[in-house]
């Protein structure tokens, strides 16, 4: 299966073509259309960039999907602030379903919007084994909203709200431009924080780590697939 993998970050980005380089995968760059990509040919991936918050993710991944049909999936990737109490920094978290949580519609009381992953991927990845003790890794709903969650009440909030073990702001995006085009989407984050006070400073330390266990799964993934 020939995956779209997109980060919102450079850094992210990063961090997953690291990680895969050190697992001796030879990656080339390359275009589409206006947008730089990275393809591993041996992993069947591609690695692209997607921008920050939910409308340039989901802008750019829909200029990517309209400019090339290669891909089978598209795998939202890149950090997330934890939500749950279970959930831990170094985690990896794959949204059974992705949670639009700031859609606030303040006329005609809506339920959120909420995009289901693509089930074989999530089948796929629940059976994925993997040799580390270092983290653990959690199926359940993800909420994307554009909004840094820095404070416990507003964490506690939007748990009790969407049920969602992790936040993050761009999978709704995504997951949009692949319902448009119909294109099976699956979000899968590394948590850097506990979305509190220490969130910012918590991001730029622990970037590195979630990123390369988050490597660490999807390339498991790929090669048992």
């Amino acid at each position: 299966m020939r995956k779209l993998i997109i980060t919102p970050m450079k850094e992210e980005l990063e961090f997953l073509l690291q990680s895969c380089t050190k697992a001796e995968f030879y990656a080339k760059s390359a275009m589409v259309g206006r947008l730089p990509v990275v393809r591993i040919p041996d992993l069947d991936v591609t690695l692209a960039r997607g921008g920050l918050g939910k409308v340039q993710f989901a802008v750019q991944t829909q200029h990517l999907l309209d400019t090339c049909s290669d891909w089978d999936l598209i795998v939202c990737t890149g950090a997330a602030g934890a939500l749950a109490d279970e959930v831990s920094v170094g985690d990896v978290v794959v949204a059974t379903t992705t949670v639009e949580h700031d859609y606030n519609n303040k006329f005609n009381k809506r339920a959120l919007p909420k995009f289901d992953g693509a089930q074989a991927a999530i089948a796929d990845l629940k059976s994925v084994s993997y040799s580390t003790d270092t983290f653990n890794v959690h199926f359940g709903p993800i909420a994307s909203g554009d909004e840094d969650v820095v404070e416990t009440e507003r964490k506690r909030m939007l748990h009790e709200s969407t049920g969602a073990l992790a936040v993050a702001w761009e999978g709704a995006g995504g997951a949009k431009a692949c319902a448009f085009s119909r294109i099976p989407f699956v979000e899968i984050r590394g948590v850097t924080d506990t979305a509190d006070h220490n969130a910012a400073s918590d991001f730029e330390d622990n970037l590195g780590v979630a990123m390369n266990n988050l490597a660490a799964l999807i390339i498991s993934w790929i090669n048992q697939a």
